[in-house]
């Protein structure tokens, strides 16, 4: 379930025009920004940010990125973006990275619909006048070069049908793969890459029924380097997006000094989505909520945006 709070009734002039009025005078009223932007969904800003051009003959965003900065600025540039362009610009910024952030572009190629990464990779075109594919292949060698192309150009079946003598083969063949000096990577790869994300969930069962482990551990036994994390954080978002998400907040708020990036970008890309459901694990998880462990952490208008998407109430 979605953590976002929208009115049902609202006018995208108003708001246009609510906003601009907040830019004026020295620096921009933040309270003003976020009681807005915070509080509506992606049908709605977008109307916003068309009313706004109309109005003002200048884009929302751009004025935006003109009035706030740091942490703050990056979050709301995010959420105002279309879900798919979003995404795009995700993916970019991580290839630019490189080995560092790869694992953002596992989770968007992993999480997404079949539907939804086509419209990802369409995106990509339009706003960098390449493939996303291309960028990817033209970034990475080897074993992860094959993995990342496979999972960005996948289009799964996303039926529940499930086919046991199949899950069970190939449980037995991601087993042999992960062997040590048996690293047949590319029936992974073609595994990973083409079935279904209910087929995947079986053979991942099978696996863990049949050899007391979960191949997600079992994986953390081999050479840390680049593949093997994205081979990792690929089968941690195919069998379970949220429990890996949870995972990502908690590594985010844990570490020494805030990973702005990696709580930004669960909690603007999932607030309209599941964050509720991926509150909810946090909280089971380490005995605490996730708004506290987040307030604790950061502050500011970047805290106070953060908590609105959370869906805290002022």
């Amino acid at each position: 379930m979605a953590t976002l709070t929208a009115p049902s009734h609202y006018s995208p002039v108003e708001d246009a025009e609510a906003l601009q009025k907040s830019f004026k005078g020295w620096g921009a009223d933040d309270k003003t920004i976020i009681a807005i932007l915070g509080h509506r969904n992606v049908d709605q800003r977008q109307k916003i940010r068309k009313a706004y051009e109309e109005l003002f003959q200048e884009d929302l965003i751009k004025r935006l990125e003109s009035e706030i900065s740091g942490d703050f600025e990056r979050a709301v540039y995010r959420w105002m973006l279309e879900p798919a362009d979003r995404d795009a610009v995700l993916a970019n910024v991580a290839i630019k990275n490189g080995s560092k952030d790869y694992h953002v572009v596992v989770e968007i190629a992993s999480v997404l619909s079949a539907e939804e990464l086509l419209a990802v990779r369409r995106a990509y075109h339009n706003r960098y006048k390449r493939s996303l594919e291309e960028d990817v292949a033209a970034n990475t060698t080897g074993h992860l070069r094959q993995l990342l192309v496979g999972l960005v150009s996948s289009f799964r079946y996303e039926g529940d049908e499930i086919n046991a003598k199949l899950a069970k083969t190939e449980a037995n063949i991601l087993h042999e793969s992960v062997k040590e000096k048996k690293e047949n990577y590319e029936e992974v790869i073609r595994i990973l890459t083409t079935r279904s994300k209910t087929q995947l969930v079986a053979t991942f069962n099978y696996y863990k029924d049949e050899h007391a482990i979960s191949i997600s551990k079992k994986l953390l036994d081999q050479t840390p380097d680049d593949f093997h994390k994205a081979l990792h954080t690929a089968i941690r978002c195919l069998n379970d997006h949220k429990k890996y998400y949870e995972k990502v907040l908690r590594n985010a708020i844990k570490k020494f000094g805030t990973d702005e990036d990696g709580l930004s970008r669960v909690v603007v890309t999932r607030a309209e989505k599941d964050l509720k459901d991926i509150k909810e694990l946090y909280y089971k998880r380490n005995s605490i909520h996730l708004e506290d462990a987040v307030a604790k952490d950061i502050s500011g208008d970047y805290k106070k945006f953060i908590l609105t998407l959370l869906g805290k109430q002022d």
